[in-house]
């Protein structure tokens, strides 16, 4: 409003003699280093990176399998388990044959 007068400014403080505010005296907590005093890693720690890298593991297994360079090499596997398959059956009846005919 064009009436009402600017606020006054605030005095200005002179750093020299504002007290510092005290800080606080709470004890801090030590940080977990996943090690003991002796530098042997803790148990925690060596699950915590194991669950870590099996998670990590799984996750590039999984996004691989979505690329098309991953789909054609799961499908090559496919084709070579079928392929071995097949093969030790035709060994197999080979096999059978050859032992009822010595007989």
């Amino acid at each position: 409003m064009p009436d009402e007068p600017p606020p006054a400014p605030e005095p200005a403080v002179d750093a020299e003699t504002v007290e510092p505010e005290p800080e606080a005296t709470t004890p801090v907590e030590p940080v977990d280093s996943g090690y003991t005093p002796g530098g042997v890693p803790t148990f925690e720690s060596v699950q915590e990176k194991i669950e870590t890298r099996y998670g990590t593991a799984i996750g590039a297994s999984e996004l691989a399998a979505e690329t098309p360079e991953g789909r054609s090499v799961a499908e090559q596997y496919d084709e070579r388990q079928r392929a071995a398959a097949e093969r030790l059956d035709r060994i197999r009846e080979q096999m059978n044959k050859q032992s009822d005919d010595s007989q």
